[in-house]
This record gives C-alpha cells, structure tokens and sequence, in this order.
C-alpha cells in the first residue's frame, strides 16, 4: 500500500509540475490573442479581464495593404527553403551516417558549430553578397539566406534517424539489386519519414519567425510576416491591438500545422533517440 501512495504522489507530482509548465508557455500566447481582442484602453488597464471585446484591431490589420502579402511572401519563401533545406539536408545526413569515410565525424560536427554562429553577426557579409548579385528584395535572396540556417540543422537533426536504421534493410536492397541511390530513396526515406516530418516542421518554423535576414535584405517587394507586424509599432506609440491582433494571426499557419503533425513529432522525436 505504501509502495502504491508513493507511486500516486509522484504521479500527481510530476502532473501537477507539467500543468504549471504548460501554463506558464501558455500565458503569452494567451496575452497575445486576448489582447488582439481588446482596444488600446483596455491593453492598458490593470486588469487584464476587463475589458470590452472588439474586432476592430483584426479591421485595421487587414486593411493595412501589404499585410496579406507578406503573409504569402513567407508562405513562398518559407516553404521554399524548407522544401531545399530537406532535400540537400537529408542526402547529407545519409552520406554522413552510412558512409565511412575520413573525417566523417569532424564534418557532422562542423554543421552543429556552424549553427551556433549567431545570425547577426553575418548579417553584413550576407547583405553584401545579395547587393552585388542584384538580389537584395527578392525571394531567391531570403530562400537562399534561410536554407543557410536550416541546412545545418536539419542536417543534424536528421543523422540519428539515418544512424538507427538497421544495416539489415540496406544489405536486402542491395542484394535485390538495388543501387545507393535506389537504396536512400527506396528504403531510407520511408523509413526515416517520421524524422523528415520532424525537420520539415522545425525548419518552417525558423524560417517562418525569421526577422534579421528578413529586415536587410527584404523591400516592399518581399517583405514578410515578422517585418510586417513591426509596422504596427507605429510612428509615436504602439499601436498594441493591432500588434496584438497581427501576431495572432501569423500564430495561426504554425498552429495549425503543428496540432495537424503532431503524432508524427512525437514519433520522430522518440524514434530519432533510439539507435538501431
């Protein structure tokens, strides 16, 4: 009996200090989405649950002219670079993860050290490369820029999903006669969908809440979600509703696609720690 009360309390122990977790992540984006709902007045009242509902912050965002746009803009170049960043990414972590080769290790290590670069600090020399191409204000530019960050992860985040796939599936490929390209694309993909689906979400992600790169090398041309919610801040206050209203929405794609993906995020994630 005492073995099964301590077994209930560090149960509700362990709930109990999740529930709190999840409600503190939670809390922001609550601030967020109540006040898109509120008038400035309101935002600033002390009490965050008087207040008088009101669509008009969601009136002014939308009839402000390039902010459905640039909800496309980074639609486009989102999925773009996610789409190259998989591609390259995954054939790179299979070469890593399967062929043995001298300085295998020092390479899938130089992509974790490259990522910790911080963005800012090649903000320059990336602007400076797109200006003498003529890309600065195009979509090639931000695809390009952001496939630069994410090819690195994802190559990392894909390697033990490459590592844990049995060497048994490749020898079968290969003895019915299947070569290293029919085997990555045959046998290694499938298998590894779960951590392409994983990779895929969080490279979406970065590149969809990307704001450095956005901000030197966008214009009115390309200008994306993040840029466009700074537009709000307005030229003398905060225009906090608008603000408020603008980010839900941009919350809203990330969302939907997480909640629609999310069996395959808990099964990438937990079959990516086990090694085969």
């Amino acid at each position: 009996m005492k073995m099964k009360n301590r077994k209930k309390i560090i149960k509700w122990i362990i709930f109990i200090s999740a529930l709190i977790i999840v409600l503190v992540e939670l809390f922001p984006i609550w601030i967020i989405i109540s006040n898109g709902f509120k008038r400035d007045l309101d935002i600033r009242n002390s009490n965050p649950f008087d207040f008088q509902f009101n669509l008009r912050s969601y009136e002014l965002v939308f009839q402000k002219s390039d902010f459905v746009p640039s909800i496309i803009n980074s639609l486009i170049i989102g999925l773009s670079s996610t789409i190259i960043s998989l591609i390259f990414g995954s054939m790179a972590s299979y070469g890593i993860a399967r062929f043995r080769f001298r300085g295998r290790k020092g390479l899938s290590y130089s992509f974790l050290v490259s990522r910790m670069v911080p963005q800012i600090a090649l903000s320059v020399p990336i602007f400076i490369l797109f200006d003498r191409l003529s890309l600065t204000d195009t979509h090639i530019a931000l695809i390009l820029a952001y496939t630069s960050f994410n090819l690195p992860y994802i190559i990392w985040l894909l390697l033990p999903f490459f590592n844990s796939v049995s060497p048994s599936f490749e020898e079968a490929a290969m003895v019915d006669g299947c070569n290293k390209r029919q085997v990555f694309w045959r046998i290694f993909l499938p298998l590894t969908a779960p951590g392409l689906v994983v990779a895929a979400i969080f490279g979406f992600i970065m590149a969809w809440n990307e704001y450095i790169y956005a901000l030197i090398l966008t214009g009115n041309a390309t200008k994306t979600a993040p840029i466009a919610v700074n537009g709000f801040m307005g030229q003398y206050a905060p225009k906090w509703g608008q603000l408020a209203a603008s980010g839900t929405i941009i919350l809203i794609p990330i969302i939907i696609f997480t909640l629609t993906l999310q069996k395959y995020i808990i099964k990438g994630l937990t079959a990516g720690g086990v090694k085969g």
